[in-house]
């Protein structure tokens, strides 16, 4: 079935709109990647040492069953009490004595150590700031599985993008003359790049 110009440029313009901001983002990040060592960072520490009140611990028995989560309860206390946020999804090791649970996100991470039978908690709590955060969203770093669909369906949009703009650059390249010499050195370009400078 044959695809009219109509359709071409239909398709095309749908598929930049919905690329744009996704597109601008990831070129951005592309540049701060790129350059990520000459970027300054200067991370910011919060560490939290607190003491869980025996009651929270008391139906935790830290068996096999149940370590890799917190008993919702103990959730509950960290957020009122000490704005700490641990996902329930989250699942942590049990050593047989401590708990220890990996927090990792965007632009940073964070980690959690209970100890069963004191009940000493240590928090701590690493935020990189907004590049780091942009860079690995660009990376699908600790994104999650919403992350990753945004950017499989966006991947897609772009294919789209590209291959209706390919398709409409075909069918008026009679009316420009420099449409294929471009084209070729948007290819010639970066091939001789990675086959002459890259080792």
């Amino acid at each position: 079935m044959a695809i009219s110009l109509g359709s071409a440029r239909q398709w095309h313009w749908i598929s930049s709109a919905v690329c744009l901001v996704g597109m601008l983002l990831f070129a951005i990040t592309g540049i701060t990647l790129n350059h990520a060592a000459e970027i300054p960072a200067h991370p910011q520490v919060i560490t939290h040492e607190l003491s869980v009140p025996a009651g929270l611990l008391d139906t935790w028995s830290g068996s096999e069953s149940d370590t890799t989560q917190l008993p919702a309860s103990l959730l509950q206390w960290l957020a009122s009490e000490h704005r700490i946020r641990v996902p329930r999804n989250h699942r942590g090791e049990w050593d047989g004595s401590e708990y220890y649970l990996a927090m990792p996100r965007p632009g940073g991470d964070a980690w959690l150590s209970l100890d069963r039978d004191s009940g000493d908690l240590t928090y701590e709590s690493t935020d990189r700031g907004w590049v780091a955060y942009f860079n690995d969203l660009h990376k699908g770093r600790d994104t999650g599985g919403v992350w990753r669909w945004f950017l499989d369906i966006f991947a897609v949009a772009c294919v789209v993008f590209c291959v209706t703009g390919f398709w409409l650059l075909w069918k008026q390249s009679s009316r420009r003359i420099s449409t294929w010499p471009v084209t070729a050195l948007g290819v010639l370009i970066p091939l001789v790049i990675a086959l002459v400078f890259i080792h």
